[in-house]
């Protein structure tokens, strides 16, 4: 069966994976050597050397391209080798556009590593793409796009900035970490290139870090393997093991972390101390209409603010929770809390953060797969 031809969960299982050939093995093995035997110099059956190609790696990539509906997919150390990867495929004196609302470590490595090197980077509002446009130059070659955005939530139409990047000449990026294939298939729309932060809801038990690229290109497919290969930033035998594990249950967590993270969503939007809440499912949410044309549901992502918007009493709430851990991270199945302007978004400048609307006293939650009504209790007794 082929995997174009596959509804979701049943490519979460099977795509790109086979028994192995040589013991019958459903699940598939660790392949873990770093180099293979060759029956004449040159001569081998596809691999030759681990950083270059691994059998339980290419199973992985095989998989993540069937579930964004892409031909090729690449697997690297981390989220941020992967961007790393797509960064490099620029030169001095390209300009990229990317929203100003983003993830801290992807903000840190454009402007702190690449634009030492030359490359010219615009941090703007996207929920207008129309807003895009005025930056667009002879230079740009890339867009950079984030929906939802990290951590304000902000959704951004794909397919609306797919058509000014070709316009353009310039190559469309999203990053999906946030939606998941599940929710949200950026190539579907346009995108040249979906990165994901694997570490997050695809291997989604908090004990692998890894990043991903997906493309339909076969020439960009060529370039991004060369840099793979070429820079090293390859995850071992071991962590695609727990990723393809991971992903077998996509579709069963993310459907839950979506449930929950309605009915917290709605707890906290009549909760008499919260202020405001983030969340793409609420009508007033801007850029709902496009969430709801562009995404299968909205996710398990929330931030807010009190209404007494300080910092100290957002810490005093992080400080009681005792389900949602106060982490790093997201889209594990456990719920997680987050400060980011002192952790996950601490690298972006104050004044920058500010003026994308983050303020100090955000709250992100990364909303599990537990039983609801336990962390609703939770929530109570943090909140007060």
């Amino acid at each position: 069966m082929q995997s174009d031809s596959m509804k979701f969960g049943t490519k979460a299982i099977h795509a790109g994976v086979e028994p192995d050939p040589s013991t019958g093995a459903v699940m598939t093995p660790i392949f873990q050597t770093s180099t293979y035997a060759q029956s004449s110099p040159g001569k081998h059956k596809g691999y030759e050397y681990s950083r270059t190609h691994n059998p339980t790696r290419t199973a992985l990539q095989q998989n993540l391209a069937a579930l964004e509906n892409g031909k090729h997919g690449l697997v690297f150390s981390s989220g941020l080798a992967a961007i790393d990867a797509v960064i490099k495929t620029l030169r001095p004196g390209d300009e990229v556009i990317s929203t100003n609302d983003l993830y801290g470590g992807s903000y840190r490595i454009f402007m702190r590593v690449f634009a030492n090197y030359g490359i010219k980077f615009h941090f703007i509002s996207m929920q207008n793409p129309a807003n895009i446009e005025q930056y667009v130059n002879a230079n740009t070659k890339l867009i950079w796009v984030e929906t939802p955005t990290n951590p304000l939530m902000n959704i951004i139409d794909i397919k609306a900035v797919a058509q000014i990047a070709k316009k353009a000449k310039a190559l469309l990026c999203v990053d999906n970490t946030f939606a998941t294939p599940y929710l949200q298939n950026p190539i579907d729309l346009g995108a040249d290139i979906v990165m994901h932060s694997v570490t997050k809801y695809l291997g989604g038990h908090s004990d692998v870090v890894m990043g991903a690229l997906v493309v339909n290109s076969d020439e960009l497919h060529e370039q991004l393997a060369f840099l793979q290969n070429a820079c090293g930033a390859t995850p071992g035998p071991q962590d695609c093991f727990l990723v393809l594990r991971g992903i077998k249950t996509l579709h069963l967590r993310v459907q839950r972390h979506c449930e929950n993270g309605a009915v917290v969503a709605k707890y906290l939007s009549n909760h008499p101390k919260v202020g405001k809440v983030y969340w793409p499912g609420f009508s007033d949410h801007p850029n709902h209409h496009v969430a709801a044309l562009q995404m299968r549901d909205f996710g398990g992502m929330i931030s807010f603010v009190l209404k007494d918007d300080s910092i100290e009493a957002a810490i005093q709430v992080m400080e009681k929770f005792k389900l949602f851990t106060l982490a790093e991270s997201l889209g594990g199945v456990e719920s997680l809390c987050c400060h980011p302007t002192s952790m996950t978004h601490a690298s972006i400048p104050k004044e920058e953060r500010e003026k994308a609307g983050l303020k100090d006293s955000l709250i992100r939650l990364s909303v599990g797969v537990e039983d609801i009504e336990d962390l609703i209790s939770d929530l109570e007794q943090a909140i007060g």
